[in-house]
């Protein structure tokens, strides 16, 4: 298969909207209708099930996981070839085919491409650093920039950013685009445990 299709396969895997097709499957609702109405797992919970919005966010970051290993194992991409399968993958979720090119916010999608780039390691260190920014920060928008920050930090601590930059570059600008309403505004640093 070549570059072309695998990038073509990514994007369409990454296109498959899990959380709205279980919230009309199993809750009987319009999961866009709660929350920021975004076609995401988070929105599932908010529309009455944790466990079904955890299981349509592992789907979203198995979209990301799948599309990249089968490219790296099967296909034997590597470099450039792989960069575009995961930035397919990642814009597929976020402009998906299935809804309109309307998609959600591409987090759970970006934590599986990096733990297919990287290994596991990188999955749970991006999701240390997101709880913590969640934690710490008002904005959901900057949470997720902040620990795409420092997910380039530890890249580039462990000598390979140069092999992901690319990667890194495409997924930040997706997922700055998909969270520009929150970015438009000045976060707020909250600090409770020195309180």
């Amino acid at each position: 298969m070549n570059l072309f299709l695998w990038t073509l396969a990514a994007y369409l895997c990454g296109s498959l909207p899990f959380s709205v097709w279980l919230g009309h499957l199993f809750l009987g609702k319009e999961i866009r209708q709660f929350g920021d109405g975004n076609p995401g797992g988070t929105n599932v919970i908010r529309a009455g099930s944790r466990a079904l919005g955890l299981a349509a966010i592992l789907l979203d970051g198995l979209k990301g996981l799948l599309p990249v290993l089968a490219a790296q194992e099967i296909g034997g991409l590597q470099g450039w070839g792989l960069t575009a399968v995961a930035l397919a993958a990642v814009a597929g979720h976020a402009f998906s085919i299935f809804l309109r090119f309307q998609g959600g916010k591409a987090v759970a999608v970006t934590f599986g491409v990096w733990a297919g780039l990287t290994g596991w390691g990188t999955l749970f260190l991006l999701g240390a650093l997101l709880l913590l920014a969640y934690y710490t920060i008002s904005i959901d928008g900057w949470a997720v920039i902040c620990a795409l920050l420092g997910l380039l930090v530890f890249l580039a601590a462990t000598g390979s950013l140069g092999a992901y930059l690319p990667v890194w570059l495409g997924n930040g600008l997706i997922i700055a685009w998909k969270h520009r309403f929150d970015l438009a505004h000045r976060p707020v640093i909250r600090l409770p445990f020195l309180r």
